[in-house]
């Protein structure tokens, strides 16, 4: 007896995916082709080595997942590889301006070289991390690993425009931060499928809440304490804030008490008030936010040292609705910081609104899938993770384009995939590995659940007849 096999979702997800990359080559590629003639007048001299950069990319990446990860969703890398590529246009474009104006080097060969490791560093987690449960094993170790990432830059990191958040060994800077955020999320994820019952029904009610017992309070306050260190001795508040933030949204998500959220913010805003108003460098960047202008004044306020909060607004006025065009504007103006959190005035001033809009609804997209798979994933452990990398990717998201726009104090730090960073970068393609394998996980046992062998189609052997003796012989 010989049942037809049935059929999966692999290969649809896998077409849907290669034509997806076809559309992004395009997108990326357009948009290096408009800025060179808009600035040059003349195509791209690099344009050969940028299409069959990005081409080989996708290429190599869509047959890994096809290998590796075949149930894994479709939209994932795609829309990684589309922020990717329109990073390396931007800075591209940057190349040009910083070059004639701060006679600065060029960073879009290195930013390319990132790519390309970030993209091996991707597959080759999703070949080997055959499971992402594995991963719960080691839960007290990566904690103790990423402590000690956290805290490496306030002893052995080097003071870069304010901040300490960069490790110099060899030639290389490393910014440890990036990788915390995932180490964090795959600890927190571990010690909360063990945890989750004694911090979801314990405590008192309160004014209709049911407050955490003191005792339960430990982790939470244990993580306010960190991250308020990091705040302190590296002044590094984007990492401080994304650290705290995600370990009080995965706390929710496996408790659903608001309790925890409240305490949160709470411990948050109570933070963030005495930091911000004893530690200098937090506390010029709080005055900067609330005075975006005061730069040019004669008699500006205490520890304003900076106008590009100042430039960022003008680069959004200028760009209004439509933008000026691709290599139409002067987002150098805003020296060396472009490159890093305020790429993403290049996009408002010349992409306009709408550009700016379309980024955000990209890093959106990116974190529904996130968010998808973990209300898709079956074990407790895959759900929290997803959440965690998820909610990691929003908030850093939210932190550079809230502080570049004016909604909160700066942050420095870079926007994922579009900024230059080669850490960021690693680090951003590790999560999309991570996401990758939860969601091939999810899928597969979906499928596996759903096939039901009684409604296969079951076809004779061959050599037995259809007569009336056939019946014997299936």
């Amino acid at each position: 007896m010989r049942g037809l096999r049935p059929r999966t979702s692999a290969g649809p997800r896998r077409r849907t995916e290669a034509l997806l990359l076809v559309l992004v080559v395009g997108i990326a590629v357009f948009g290096h082709v408009s800025a060179g003639l808009a600035m040059n007048g003349e195509l791209p001299q690099h344009l050969p080595s940028f299409v069959i950069s990005m081409s080989l990319l996708s290429l190599v990446g869509h047959l890994g997942i096809r290998r590796f990860a075949a149930y894994a969703d479709p939209l994932i890398f795609p829309l990684a590889m589309l922020l990717t590529g329109l990073g390396l246009v931007l800075i591209h474009r940057l190349d040009q301006g910083y070059i004639e104006r701060y006679n600065s080097d060029a960073n879009a060969p290195g930013q390319l070289m990132w790519t390309v490791v970030g993209v091996a560093a991707c597959l080759l987690v999703v070949a080997l991390l055959r499971d992402h449960r594995l991963l719960q094993r080691f839960i007290y170790i990566t904690m103790a690993g990423s402590l000690v990432l956290l805290i490496a830059p306030a002893f052995f990191g080097a003071d870069t425009y304010g901040a300490k958040r960069w490790i110099k060994l060899f030639g290389f800077s490393l910014q440890p931060g990036e990788f915390v955020k995932i180490m964090i999320a795959v600890f927190f994820a571990g010690y909360l499928v063990i945890h989750r019952d004694s911090l979801a029904l314990t405590g008192r009610k309160f004014l209709g809440m049911r407050l955490p017992p003191m005792r339960q309070l430990g982790p939470i306050v244990t993580v306010w304490i960190v991250s308020m260190l990091v705040l302190v001795f590296e002044r590094d508040l984007g990492t401080s804030l994304i650290f705290f933030g995600v370990f009080v949204v995965m706390l929710y998500v496996a408790t659903e008490r608001t309790s925890w959220i409240v305490c949160g913010l709470l411990m948050a805003a109570v933070g963030a008030f005495v930091v911000g108003s004893t530690e200098p460098h937090v506390k010029a960047r709080v005055a900067a936010w609330l005075n975006p202008l005061s730069y040019y004044w004669e008699n500006r306020p205490p520890g304003v040292t900076s106008d590009q909060s100042a430039q960022a607004l003008f680069s959004f006025g200028t760009g209004g609705i439509s933008g000026t065009s691709l290599g139409q504007g002067h987002p150098e103006l805003i020296a060396f910081a472009g490159r890093s959190d305020f790429i993403l005035t290049t996009v408002g001033e010349e992409l306009g609104l709408a550009g700016v809009m379309a980024v955000i609804l990209l890093y959106a997209l990116l974190v529904q899938r996130g968010l998808r798979m973990a209300l898709a994933a079956r074990d407790p452990f895959g759900k929290l993770l997803a959440v965690g990398l998820a909610a990691a990717l929003a908030l850093q998201v939210f932190v550079v384009a809230g502080g570049v726009t004016g909604l909160i104090p700066l942050t420095g730090k870079a926007l994922p995939f579009l900024a230059k960073g080669g850490s960021s970068l690693l680090a951003n393609w590790i999560m999309i590995a991570l996401l990758l394998r939860i969601s091939d996980s999810a899928e597969r046992q979906r499928e596996a659940d759903t096939y039901d062998p009684a409604e296969t189609t079951i076809t004779p052997m061959v050599g037995v007849g259809t007569g009336a003796g056939a019946g014997a012989g299936v």
